[in-house]
């Protein structure tokens, strides 16, 4: 199934309020959300206003490395710019999800930590007859998976259900805040 005119759902104000509240779930005390909330209606109006009109543009991603336990670069988003994130995800998730494997449990609701682990157990039991026999588990990691991740076809996939010309372009501009997979809009919309 396709789907078209969206792209007005993610700029609704109650959707933007929706993707503020999650955003900052857990972070109130940290400065970030603080500043923004200083004059929460302002800026919730004025991010409404850009992405109405077309002039949103992410703020640079702030790089840093983390150690814990192993060593990351993390390239995290200004919280703006994370509002936005959550208000594309409230529209298009529900479109996506149905089509997802059942077992796939990362960054889906009711599908968490517990939800792996209980799918894991039946599987086990199912494999060693009841732990009646031994098996074994891969447990692996793709290094650098979502700075590799190729833009093209991400784009091509989300472009055979979004026909919304405009969540697409603003997809890009996310997209195109990532400099390691700088990729142009000419290169994008060709392969849409």
């Amino acid at each position: 199934m396709e789907y078209g005119n969206l792209y007005h759902k993610i700029y609704n104000l109650s959707n933007l309020i929706l993707a503020w509240r999650k955003a900052r779930k857990g972070k109130t005390k940290k400065y970030y959300v603080k500043e923004f909330e200083k004059d929460t209606i302002r800026n919730l109006f004025e991010l409404q206003e850009e992405l109405k009109n077309e002039t949103y543009f992410p703020r640079q991603l702030k790089i840093f490395i983390l150690r814990d336990p192993k060593t990351r670069k993390i390239s995290k988003s200004d919280f703006r710019d994370r509002i936005v994130h959550h208000a594309i995800v409230n529209i298009l998730e529900p479109i996506f999800d149905k089509s997802f494997f059942h077992d796939s449990c990362a960054n889906r609701k009711g599908k968490g930590n517990l939800f792996a682990l209980k799918r894991f157990e039946l599987f086990k039991r199912q494999i060693t007859n009841n732990l009646k026999s031994e098996a074994f588990c891969l447990k692996a990691d793709i290094k650098h998976y979502f700075e590799q991740v190729d833009h093209e076809i991400l784009l091509k996939i989300i472009g055979k259900r979004i026909k919304d010309e405009k969540i697409i372009n603003l997809i890009i501009k996310i997209l195109k805040n990532n400099t390691q997979n700088d990729l142009g809009g000419e290169q994008v919309k060709e392969c849409l």
